[in-house]
């Protein structure tokens, strides 16, 4: 984001040094404004150019391409900018030559001047600004820029469907129930209480009466092998007055 931000200023800046350079003296006194873009095909006149037909012409078209990359994010369309403010001034600058001979820099105003300065300077700058520029995120650049929103993500993939030995996994499965997370010591296997068995002659339940047919005796009594239990002797009989 930081970064886009920088790289827009900075080719926005380029623009407007490209779109103010041929109000700016060119070569010798002669602003840019004056040479008509057909000279720059045909060979350099001295015939008088309108502000509309001259070299103002491609730098205008340069500056709207740039503010359409900025606000699309696009940094090819901005390097396409970049890239015509440096073509026109190199085949200005190549007219230019021809036409005096040579091209010099002087001090006293008979060379180049700083309108050629400003518009190399603004093509150099929409360059930098598209290198700054990060571009429009992958999501919205595979829909073609129809995303959800400014920093849209693409929804995150589902989980694969795990092999048949193993289901309770984690991540979820997907599989109707709660998941359960494998670990690598086995699970304890809890036996609950559901009683004594009946069919198991150390716990059921005893008669009270000895007389009952399936009264055990004292020996075999299960519950204390060692010291099975006794009956306690019969009470004394009543003294006799």
């Amino acid at each position: 984001m930081i970064r886009n931000i920088l790289g827009s200023l900075v080719a926005l800046a380029g623009a407007a040094s490209a779109v103010l350079s041929p109000f700016r003296d060119w070569y010798a006194g002669r602003a840019g404004q004056d040479y008509r873009v057909r000279d720059l095909f045909g060979g350099i006149t001295a015939t008088e150019s309108g502000v509309l037909v001259s070299i103002l012409l491609p730098f205008l078209f340069a500056a709207l391409l740039v503010i359409a990359g900025v606000v699309v994010r696009s940094r090819i369309v901005v390097a396409f900018a970049g890239v015509v403010v440096l073509g026109f001034t190199i085949l200005w600058m190549v007219r230019q030559g021809q036409a005096a001979g040579s091209l010099v820099v002087g001090g006293d105003g008979a060379g180049l001047q700083v309108g050629v300065a400003n518009a190399a300077a603004g093509g150099v700058l929409m360059l930098i600004g598209a290198l700054l520029m990060t571009g429009r995120g992958r999501g919205r650049e595979r829909d073609g820029g129809r995303g959800r929103g400014r920093g849209a993500r693409s929804a995150p993939e589902p989980y694969a469907a795990p092999a048949p030995d193993q289901v309770d996994t984690w991540p979820p499965t997907q599989e109707p129930g709660m998941s359960v997370q494998t670990t690598p010591w086995p699970e304890p296997e809890v036996d609950p209480y559901v009683g004594p068995d009946p069919q198991d002659g150390r716990t059921r339940s005893y008669p009270s009466h000895p007389s009952h047919p399936e009264a055990p005796s004292a020996e075999s009594d299960p519950r204390d092998p060692v010291h099975p239990p006794h009956r306690p002797p019969p009470p004394p009989p009543p003294r006799q007055g």
